[in-house]
């Protein structure tokens, strides 16, 4: 069953040690974060899904992380070789702000063979180190929580946009005849470009992607996102849509109602935190 559906950026900025004081900036998304946290912890999901924009994209596949511990981040002391997905905020000068958890291998497993059967490609990458564009909604998510969850992470490919949500239904056929409470999160900033100051340069066009995707996601238009202009989302060097694809294939199997907790871009990114409402 699903029992959590959520859309989350992913700046490390929002981690206070990270952002010291330009985490005044971004209130209004860290106040979204902790109801958000609110809403997982009544989920209590076995298993999260964190679909990412940040891991090894491949162009021509979507890739599903299958854990194996590299040199560089050695293997915690008790932890399974093999089975555990690990990282931490070094490369944000925070090594200390590390997490961890179990993935979950037969539903690993059963994603890959049934995207398989229906023709969708995907590969197992051999790879245990989670980037920032899944810890760092964990570490909000979690940090209420008793139990924690296993954890399956997805990274989106360079393929149409059709075939990311034909993969989200395939997850969502799955997680509907699940025993299991699972947690499915689209990981993924909007717009890159929204202020002359912004990381990927400006365009006007940034803005009117971030509209229109709050508004499209406000009134449940899924039609309206998925036919989106091929031109506004290459200029608005968004990093979230393929993501939010995913989600909404995953969603397509249960009823529910979008819920905007926040949007705001206060260094020039689109950063929308979204609640999905399962009735």
């Amino acid at each position: 069953m699903l029992s959590f559906a959520s859309i989350c950026p992913h700046p490390p900025i929002i981690i206070p040690e990270i952002g010291g004081t330009q985490i005044k900036k971004c209130q209004k998304t860290i106040s979204a974060m902790k109801k958000l946290a609110d809403y997982f912890n009544v989920a209590k999901p076995d298993t999260v899904i964190v679909i990412t924009p940040h891991g090894q994209i491949h162009s021509d596949e979507i890739t599903i992380l299958f854990p194996s511990p590299p040199l560089a981040l050695p293997l915690p002391t008790g932890k399974r070789e093999g089975n555990l997905l690990y990282g931490n905020f070094y490369q944000f000068g925070h090594p200390e702000i590390k997490i961890q958890l179990n993935n979950n291998s037969k539903l690993t497993d059963k994603i890959k063979s049934s995207a398989d059967q229906d023709g969708i490609p995907t590969v197992l990458v051999k790879a245990s180190e989670l980037d920032h564009g899944v810890l760092v909604p964990l570490y909000h998510l979690c940090q209420k929580i008793t139990k924690l969850p296993k954890l399956i992470v997805i990274t989106y490919s360079l393929l149409d946009i059709k075939t990311h949500f034909a993969f989200g239904q395939i997850i969502g056929k799955i997680i509907k005849t699940s025993p299991d409470k699972i947690a499915v999160i689209a990981s993924g900033d909007l717009s890159h470009r929204l202020t002359p100051e912004a990381p990927a340069g400006y365009s006007p066009r940034g803005q009117e992607f971030d509209k229109k995707i709050i508004s499209l996601l406000t009134n449940n238009n899924v039609s309206g996102i998925l036919y989106l202009d091929a031109n506004l989302i290459e200029v608005a060097g968004e990093c979230g849509l393929r993501s939010i694809i995913i989600l909404l294939g995953v969603l397509s199997s249960f009823k529910y109602s979008p819920q905007i907790l926040s949007y705001e871009g206060p260094f020039g990114v689109g950063y929308g935190v979204v609640n999905f409402n399962l009735n």
